[in-house]
């Protein structure tokens, strides 16, 4: 029956579009309203194929990047030019869009095993769990759910696996990118750290300048290219390779924090 039509991983469509709407609307002003979310490339997600594409990006938070991703997605697909103003994108979103994160992350929680309903891809990190490092043996089945995902639709992932800047790219994505050959999608977002606190849940600073820039899809030799040719890669799409590693002083942050409140506003 069409009601109870289910994805893959038995969730009901019904029920995720109607999460997607209810908590794309309660979201949308943290994106435009009490800050402002620049947009770039999307004209780059209507060109994409339905299905098999893996959005690679850095991170920020641990799920205010998400909700921007679906915000963003949404209003593209729907024509909007680089801005999710008027909130109708919302009522026919992609029910195809799928995210990885963490399975501590996601069960911690009400509100995360709701959102997790959304489209969440819960693995388990074997190098890290509850704030310790650990040494983890690998579970086969968290990336075969990702081919399940890439096979139906779009798949977000963050493949630092942490918020933090400028940590090594984990190879388990390179591996992902051999083996199920998606059209990989770079996406580099910044301003969320100062938007939000660092689960992405509550406001820390309003007027902040959000960036979101889509990049073209890289250009990968599956067959030849290698596990640290890929890894490479992907670090210097989503801009996290070393070389990008700058010592900026804290003068200039407080100035360009300011510079980004004053555009924000003067855009109203």
């Amino acid at each position: 029956m069409g009601l109870f039509k289910r994805n893959p991983f038995g969730h009901i469509l019904f029920v995720k579009r109607w999460l997607i709407r209810i908590f794309g609307a309660i979201t949308h002003r943290r994106y435009h309203g009490f800050n402002e979310l620049q947009i770039d490339g999307s004209e780059i997600i209507r060109a994409l194929p339905d299905k098999n594409v893996l959005f690679i990006s850095n991170h920020q938070t641990y799920f205010a990047d998400v909700v921007a991703m679906f915000h963003v997605f949404n209003a593209s697909l729907a024509g909007r030019e680089d801005h999710i103003r008027n909130i109708g994108y919302l009522w026919k979103p992609k029910l195809n869009i799928y995210y990885v994160s963490a399975k501590e992350t996601m069960q911690a929680g009400l509100l995360p095993r709701i959102l997790a309903y959304a489209g969440a891809i819960t693995v388990e990190r074997t190098w890290r769990a509850k704030g310790q490092d650990i040494k983890r043996e690998f579970n086969p089945n968290d990336t075969e759910n990702i081919g399940v995902a890439l096979r139906d639709g779009w798949v977000i992932t963050f493949p630092q696996g942490t918020t933090r800047s400028f940590k090594p790219v984990r190879k388990g994505t390179a591996h992902i990118i051999k083996q199920h050959k998606p059209v990989v999608v770079p996406i580099v977002i910044d301003g969320f750290r100062r938007s939000f606190d660092k689960k992405g849940l509550r406001m820390k600073k309003k007027g902040i300048l959000q960036s979101f820039i889509i990049k073209e899809p890289l250009e990968i030799d599956y067959e030849n290219d290698t596990i640290e040719q890929i890894v490479e890669k992907v670090e210097y799409a989503i801009e996290q390779h070393p070389s990008f590693l700058k010592v900026i002083p804290v003068e200039e942050i407080e100035e360009q924090e300011k510079m980004n409140q004053m555009r924000t506003w003067e855009n109203y």
